[in-house]
């Protein structure tokens, strides 16, 4: 029988995220039944599925709790998640980078504050321009960027919602060369873009006018991407490893391993090179 497989998605990309359609076909030419779901759906019967792929579920970090008691559904339903829903777990709050960096990966760095030891990190780097963001979050939401000690970041601190924090100081590379994004496939890696802010801006989405442009990475980013995919361990089935090149040296932004835009439409052989890994494990 044809095994079907669940495309994970968000009630506001019911059809998934236009980027993602050419993954469809390519399922399709592999012999697999892939049907669109919305994962926040009550009436979806997930034991139906032999797997499920997460792909546009971008709204996992505005309902973390009950994204996790989803997880937690299709994992009595014993149904794999791709990727392993333990991974996803883990990879949800981004204090994954502090244990990546006991193993060894060089990462930017990275603070984590709860509550009223946002206020004492910070004053710790006054003068500095830092990056606050939430350690469950995702396209910059409560992400703000300040000089410690300005009346200014006080004031947008006042407005963050009372929840954990990382703070990094700003990485000034982003905005003059950029962040990289890189992609891997069971490991192997497939291609890469380098993504850079609207003029005047840090946030390198395409929400706030951010670009991205294929590009192929040196060695030494290839090599710091690959330790940063090792060091998580589990076997991703996918993952996207983003980050900044400072004085030479790649240093992890965040490891992607649960929805990641893996900009698919600039790489067909990628979209391929996904469709048979997912058949493979399937």
């Amino acid at each position: 029988m044809t095994k079907r497989i669940a495309l994970a998605t968000s009630a506001a990309h019911p059809e998934l995220h236009e980027h993602d359609l050419p993954l469809v076909d390519a399922l399709r030419a592999t012999g697999l039944t892939p049907v669109t779901e919305v994962w926040t759906d009550p009436s979806v019967d997930w034991s139906a599925y032999d797997a499920v792929l997460l792909r546009s579920v971008w709204d996992y970090h505005i309902r973390y709790d009950e994204f996790t008691e989803w997880l937690g559904l299709v994992d009595k339903a014993e149904v794999p998640v791709l990727n392993d829903s333990g991974l996803v777990r883990w990879n949800s709050d981004k204090r994954y980078l502090l244990e990546l960096r006991e193993r060894g990966v060089a990462i930017v760095p990275s603070q984590v504050a709860a509550g009223d030891c946002l206020r004492e990190v910070v004053a710790g780097l006054d003068g500095q321009e830092i990056v606050i963001k939430p350690t469950v979050s995702a396209t910059a939401r409560h992400t703000i960027r300040g000089l410690a000690g300005s009346p200014e970041l006080n004031q947008a601190m006042d407005d963050l919602p009372d929840t954990v924090y990382l703070v990094q100081p700003f990485q000034t590379e982003i905005q003059t060369d950029g962040e990289w994004s890189l992609m891997f496939v069971d490991g192997e890696f497939t291609h890469a873009v380098v993504k850079r802010p609207a003029a005047g801006d840090y946030r390198v989405q395409e929400e706030f006018g951010g670009y991205a442009t294929l590009t192929e990475p040196s060695p030494a980013v290839l090599d710091g991407a690959r330790a940063a995919l090792v060091a998580a361990g589990s076997d991703p089935l996918y993952a996207r490893v983003d980050g900044v090149v400072v004085n030479g040296r790649f240093l992890l932004m965040e490891l992607e391993l649960i929805e990641p835009y893996l900009f698919l439409p600039q790489s067909p052989e990628a979209t391929e090179k996904l469709a048979a890994a997912v058949a493979d494990r399937v």
